[in-house]
């Protein structure tokens, strides 16, 4: 990273707080006047840089949805983090994945408070209004054959299930393998993207983009949304810094799976969290549909399910979609 870049990622790690030029220049390793001149730079291109005689210099959390200094100002170990924090893109997992190639390191994270162009599973739009979720994607570079990558997102979704309970005091439940709900209505959807090393056929990158929505949009969920979409605050009324410290709390719970991915421990925690178990389905593989029962999730963290003539199978891939309770319409 350049000088400028070195001195933006660490005030925003300060979460708010100053930092002087002789801490800055001793903690990155250049002279105080190349601190000066990197902070010149960044006001003159917008960074809403404050300057104070005798405190340093400090970037402030933004006053509304995200923003990398409140994001940092809540993690537990921010050196572990890149944050790349947009108002609008295209889709967080396309900007990540750009940077991914450019041997970005692990760690990196793109978020956005709304995307144009968001994408969820099996080629779906991901509706990403401005200002209403978090949209975030998260760069991975684990040692691990790609058939490892359902474990990815399945730690994930009992991280953000754990964060969003515990920031919005909440009971969300996952639906196998990558949505969240919260009282019947998905308000996460996750999508893991990943490249292969060809040679030994291990992931090069993984990609973990995470949409969780907070808000209603101002004009509501679309027609084809309305009936199974929800939010984390149905009236709109969503506490002052709630984006960031929700942020932060999906990657300080990711964080801690993800160090102990290879013993499988969260799925103890996946299966407890689990809304399909025991739930009458419809499997969709392709133009196939089929109902099923569901008998639970197994040690590959594949979905157990029994069909109407009694035969068995254990689901790596495919749709499921959730079917009424007896009594419901």
């Amino acid at each position: 990273m350049t000088t400028k870049e070195q001195v933006r990622v660490e005030l925003e790690r300060a979460g708010g707080g100053f930092l002087s030029g002789t801490q800055l220049a001793q903690q990155l390793g250049v002279s105080r006047n190349a601190v000066w001149k990197a902070v010149q730079t960044l006001q003159k291109e917008g960074v809403p840089m404050q300057a104070v005689s005798n405190r340093g210099y400090a970037i402030p959390p933004a006053k509304a949805g995200l923003s990398a200094p409140g994001i940092y100002g809540h993690l537990a170990d921010p050196k572990r983090y890149f944050l790349h924090v947009h108002d609008t893109v295209t889709s967080t997992n396309t900007l990540l994945r750009e940077l991914a190639q450019q041997d970005a390191p692990e760690g990196t994270v793109v978020l956005a408070n709304a995307q144009t162009a968001g994408r969820g599973r099996c080629g779906r739009v991901f509706y990403s209004p401005c200002r209403s979720g978090i949209y975030m994607s998260l760069l991975l570079r684990p040692k691990l054959p790609v058939e490892e990558t359902l474990f990815i997102t399945a730690a994930a979704a009992v991280s953000v299930a754990d964060a969003i309970d515990a920031a919005a005091g909440v009971r969300t439940r996952i639906k196998w393998v990558n949505d969240i709900y919260l009282q019947e209505r998905k308000v996460c959807g996750i999508l893991t993207e990943g490249a292969l090393d060809l040679e030994n056929g291990m992931l090069r990158y993984a990609v973990l983009g995470i949409g969780i929505n907070i808000a209603p949009p101002e004009d509501g969920f679309p027609p084809e949304l309305s009936g199974i979409a929800g939010s984390l605050f149905p009236d709109g009324q969503v506490p002052e810094g709630f984006a960031d410290k929700l942020a932060a709390g999906v990657l300080s719970a990711f964080d801690a799976r993800y160090r102990a991915l290879p013993s499988h421990d969260f799925l103890t925690r996946y299966r407890d969290q689990s809304m399909l178990t025991g739930r009458q389905v419809t499997v969709v593989q392709g133009e196939r549909e089929q109902k099923a029962l569901v008998l639970g999730i197994d040690d590959a963290c594949r979905l157990q399910v029994r069909y109407p003539d009694g035969s068995e199978a254990a689901l790596s891939s495919g749709e499921v979609r959730i079917r009424p309770h007896p009594g419901e319409k």
